[in-house]
């Protein structure tokens, strides 16, 4: 993957600061719509519950906080964290904009070197972020310190279908069809590029869990979504971490 010369980091940083107006509007495009229920599974599997502290790992615009906050509700908090302040900008914009949601709270910091105390959160989340990060077993490592023991990581991120002639043309429409959506409704074709990239680089779902138990989950799995083209991980922390 070509990074123009810099850093992933750098270049992913870079990269959603330039696309953070048209995130939102460019997932429910390339989703068909289908982001805001795939992200409500999600929250179902880290096992939110009222009261419940949250984090929210690459929080972006903040769609995957807001919805941990619907189910945790006010007696409980969710902490959204990420690296492009741009992003963060919308997701405060959106926070301002919604009914009293002031258990939700965005932050900038590095998913690499959380800065929380180990065993602080009852759950940890991540939406289309793992693959943007530059050593993805340290970042699960990272959510596995944070997550209380008994606690879930969760994933929710592109995946690879299997199913023949499906998978060729998903892989067609994402490598065509996601760049010039992109071009179109961000001006930004190369970000969209990044995203087909990225997504072809980063483990199927059936690696993935494997690589959730090297970094210390236990019950790890995989639920498919969209015939595979998105998936669900989750991984739970030991009791005896």
């Amino acid at each position: 993957m070509d990074f123009s010369g810099k850093d992933k980091a750098t270049y992913v940083q870079e990269t959603f600061n330039a696309i953070a107006g048209h995130y939102d509007l460019m997932n429910s495009l390339m989703s068909l719509g289908m982001d805001k229920r795939w992200r409500r599974l999600a929250v179902q599997q880290v096992g939110a519950k009222p009261g419940m502290s949250i984090l929210d790992v690459c929080c972006g615009t903040g769609q995957f906080s807001m919805e941990l906050g619907k189910t945790v509700g006010s007696k409980g908090k969710v902490t959204g964290l990420d690296f492009s302040q741009k992003m963060l900008d919308v997701a405060r914009q959106t926070l301002a904009e919604t009914p009293d949601m002031h258990w939700i709270e965005f932050m900038q910091g590095d998913a690499m070197e959380l800065p929380f105390p180990d065993n602080s959160f009852d759950g940890v989340t991540v939406g289309w972020g793992l693959r943007n990060l530059p050593d993805l077993r340290k970042g699960i490592r990272e959510m596995a310190r944070v997550v209380k023991p008994g606690g879930k990581v969760v994933s929710l991120d592109m995946a690879k279908p299997s199913f023949p002639g499906f998978k060729q043309v998903y892989w067609l429409y994402f490598e065509k069809l996601i760049p010039l959506m992109g071009q179109i409704w961000a001006k930004k074709a190369s970000a969209y590029q990044y995203l087909h990239d990225s997504a072809l680089e980063f483990p199927a779902q059936q690696e993935l869990v494997k690589i959730f138990a090297e970094c210390g989950l236990e019950n790890t799995k995989y639920i498919n979504l969209a015939g595979g083209v998105v998936a669900i991980i989750v991984g739970t922390k030991p009791k005896f971490y």
